[in-house]
């Protein structure tokens, strides 16, 4: 954790705590970001039934935490109100934390998810790569604009998804996964939304909630499905919400289909199946096209439940 890349972060962060103690400045580290447009809608949390095994939660603050990395200590507060165990600790603390959960792990086998911003980020995958080195699986890994020395994702990762800001000095790191991933991969980079920072995309309720129902169904949600995983990549417009897509699918095109008529059968904006295929919004679709279309990784009860696509 002291590589000269990381160190220069911490310096960099430490410059500029000098000019945070504005008042401007302090509402605007307080405040969570509501300008992404028409966040999408999500239903309240659901909570696993006792029976199931309840996943456990690890949370890291970046460099100067306490001040710039509050979000995640929100996101803690959501996510133990939904009946979810949660810990928010210090980046610096990340491999003390990492041997803490093998022993929990041994004791208690529960799903684990890790969540940081930052260079909590990068401690957030440096934890899954010590968890994989014991064998042991990470359900899920969330990293919020992580630091530019943030390694790749580990294979023993499940779920992946980074949202992140590629414009950015303090963060802006573009994670890739290990050759050999099978896992669910999802990377957003919001530098079209000038309303999202460094200092306040951890703060972004819409993102707190899709992850707080994510992660009160990990348990429920079997970890590998019948169709392969096809990792996503998306630059999300200025004017569109940021939705938490696991992954895509592929979409095998009939006779009449369109990209607009696939985009509306599977629920997802016309934007998000142009880019995950490098279409225009116009082109043709030849018979027997594959094309990947984002979706959710949802349980088996719930999806059972989805009324069919309309026709």
């Amino acid at each position: 954790m002291s590589n000269p890349t990381q160190v220069a972060a911490v310096v960099i962060w430490a410059t500029l705590s000098a000019c945070i103690f504005s008042p401007s400045l302090h509402l605007a580290l307080a405040s969570p970001v509501t300008r992404l447009v028409d966040a999408p809608a999500t239903a309240a949390p659901v909570v696993p039934p006792a029976t199931q095994p309840q996943a456990r939660v690890y949370l890291f603050r970046g460099a100067l935490g306490p001040i710039f990395s509050r979000g995640m200590d929100r996101l803690t507060e959501r996510l133990e109100q939904a009946g979810i165990r949660a810990d928010v600790n210090e980046f610096t603390i990340c491999r003390l934390i990492a041997a803490q959960a093998i022993r929990d792990f041994r004791d208690d086998p529960a799903p684990i998810v890790l969540i940081g911003h930052s260079m909590g980020g990068l401690c957030a995958l440096i934890f899954a790569d010590i968890l994989q080195s014991e064998n042991i699986p990470v359900r899920l890994v969330v990293t919020i604009d992580p630091a530019h020395a943030s390694p790749k994702v580990p294979l023993n990762v499940d779920r992946y998804i980074n949202i992140f800001l590629s414009n950015s000095v303090l963060g802006g790191g573009d994670v890739v996964a290990e050759n050999g991933y099978q896992g669910h991969y999802a990377s957003f980079d919001l530098k079209e939304h000038a309303e999202v920072t460094h200092i306040n995309i951890d703060k972004m309720d819409s993102m707190h909630e899709q992850l707080v129902n994510m992660i009160a169904q990990l348990a429920m949600t079997p970890l590998i499905t019948k169709d392969k995983a096809e990792p996503l990549r998306f630059v999300v417009p200025s004017d569109a919400p940021l939705e938490l897509w696991d992954s895509g699918t592929q979409w095998v095109a009939r006779s009449g289909d369109t990209l607009p008529k696939l985009a509306a059968l599977n629920h997802v904006p016309l934007w998000s199946i142009t880019q995950a295929n490098q279409l225009s919004d116009s082109s043709p679709l030849a018979l027997g096209q594959r094309i990947i279309v984002p979706r959710h990784l949802v349980p088996p009860v719930a999806a059972a439940a989805m009324p069919p696509p309309k026709p």
